[in-house]
């Protein structure tokens, strides 16, 4: 391979991987809520969401906004990639304790 190209290919992905790092938020179940319950992200940048069910129970992350809906096993975690968003708030919940697991991103 020519060490050139491998030179180029290396730096142009670099800040790609450094943008990718910033834009990791971790979300925690515990006690059938959201904590936090408000995610402030940038607006017009992907994000991954970690969540991590701390609960015995399975809860399943859902927003009609962010067209998202995915079941976190108990005691578990999991990747949820969301966006790039326009900016303004996007609600979602724990669909099975919808009365306490709330939460928004807002996306400014």
């Amino acid at each position: 391979m020519n060490i050139r190209l491998l030179a180029v290919t290396c730096f142009s992905v670099l800040p790609i991987l450094a943008a990718a790092a910033d834009n990791e938020i971790n979300l925690v179940i515990k006690d059938h809520r959201f904590t936090p319950s408000e995610l402030k992200v940038p607006a017009g940048q992907r994000i991954k969401l970690i969540v991590d069910n701390q609960d015995a129970t399975a809860e399943e992350f859902e927003s009609h906004e962010l067209n998202r809906e995915k079941v976190i096993a108990p005691k578990s975690k999991t990747t949820i990639f969301i966006g790039p968003l326009k900016a303004g708030r996007y609600p979602f919940v724990g669909e099975f304790n919808q009365s306490t697991a709330k939460g928004v991103v807002i996306a400014e």
